[in-house]
């Protein structure tokens, strides 16, 4: 694929990877669940050897999410032409899901959350009549919440404010292109966004940590909101795709050597400034590496398509609203039962993806379930006016 002409067409390997990016964070659910850090449930033994895949992939993983949301949000935006439209279809095709699945799908995971910490005693049915709507925190969580639909929410508002940017006179917008096409071209797509990454999780992080609360979110927002409205641009960046297609392997080594140093930083930090600021750096890179790699090796590997692609690319946003809840109904019944670790993960693992597949087999065969999962209306269905004559005369 000519660098000239990496955006032309269905981008199947940015399929591809949104594929292998959602499959990833199901699994790094999955892993939560057993690792020492705090979770909405947890194993009753901590599986310590398990935080370094975990580290491997936390500073990129939901990062590439987002720039490649801004990517296929420009096509779609190009698709529909009206800002208008497009921030219709959005809200649509997002807050519609996130809306039921505070109300429905993600409610049973406080409800196990408190159970596992001992501090509720009431059945579900109870608890979500009585309970989960106080929107307070009496019960010590927020009630209710979005959980890990905070993404949606904020992939929601990111494409709200696109809306706005779009309605720009095209000269201006033009102009925005132009200077994103000279600032991240060479070595400054590389080494710019790892100093504003770095930069943010220096000064933004200790202050604010990552609340997924939109409202109160700085850090969330300088990472997120850079990640997506990059993509955005890098859509229509020849220059930039051009520095991604040519150097993406040597990306994706410094991407490893990035890790390494970002485990002996790690391993070997006693939280003084210096350590912290070598365990930054290194993440920044590791982040923006990785993900530039994955651009490049997607577009030149993946760029085919296939009967799994054209199934995976519509089932993957509803595996991803109902995975958690089925890891936590899982987790919190598998603890209770002390099964060990391997056993657990085996368990928990094929009971989401079979959960996955259950949700979304169910929900596009019903045409009013399908919105409150993100999928596409069924088309209406007309019949041609010849049998509606023929019809009548009979």
């Amino acid at each position: 694929m000519q660098a000239t002409t990496a955006m032309t067409g269905r981008q199947y390997g940015l399929d591809w990877l949104r594929i292998g990016a959602f499959a990833l964070l199901i699994l790094y659910h999955i892993g939560m669940f057993f690792v020492p850090w705090g979770w909405h449930v947890k194993a009753a033994a901590p599986v310590e050897w398990a935080i370094w895949p975990m580290l491997a992939v936390n500073p990129w993983r939901l990062l590439l999410l987002f720039v490649i949301s801004g990517v296929v949000s420009r096509a779609l935006l190009a698709k529909l032409a009206a800002p208008r439209a497009f921030a219709a279809s959005r809200s649509v095709r997002l807050l519609v899901p996130l809306l039921a699945g505070m109300v429905v799908f993600v409610a049973p995971q406080p409800w196990f959350e408190l159970r596992d910490q001992g501090a509720y005693d009431a059945g579900f049915a109870h608890f979500w009549l009585h309970d989960y709507f106080e929107f307070g925190s009496s019960l010590g969580i927020v009630l209710p919440t979005w959980n890990h639909l905070w993404f949606v929410a904020y992939l929601w508002t990111y494409s709200v404010a696109l809306a706005g940017l779009a309605a720009l006179p095209r000269r201006v917008r033009a102009r925005l292109q132009h200077r994103f096409d000279h600032l991240f071209s060479g070595w400054r797509l590389v080494l710019l966004p790892i100093a504003w990454l770095a930069l943010a999780r220096l000064m933004l992080q200790p202050a604010f940590g990552e609340t997924h609360a939109l409202l109160d979110d700085p850090y969330a927002h300088a990472i997120y909101g850079f990640g997506f409205f990059f993509g955005v641009a890098l859509a229509r960046s020849t220059t930039a795709w051009g520095t991604i297609l040519g150097h993406w392997r040597p990306l994706g080594g410094l991407a490893a050597l990035a890790c390494a140093a970002m485990f002996a930083a790690h391993g070997l930090s006693d939280g003084t400034p210096i350590w912290e600021t070598a365990r930054s750096l290194a993440r920044a890179v590791l982040a923006w590496s990785a993900i530039l790699g994955l651009l490049g090796f997607a577009q030149m590997r993946l760029h085919h398509d296939g009967p799994v692609r054209r199934y995976l690319t519509e089932a993957i946003f509803p595996y991803y609203i109902a995975h958690q809840t089925i890891i936590i109904a899982a987790g919190f019944w598998l603890k209770q039962t002390g099964a060990q670790a391997e056993l657990a993960f085996g368990v928990i693992l094929l009971t989401t993806v079979f959960g996955c597949a259950l949700t979304y087999e169910v929900a596009r065969r019903v045409a009013w379930l399908r919105p409150l999962l993100g999928l596409k209306a069924l088309p209406v269905v007309t019949q041609p006016a010849g049998w509606i004559a023929k019809v009548r005369h009979r």
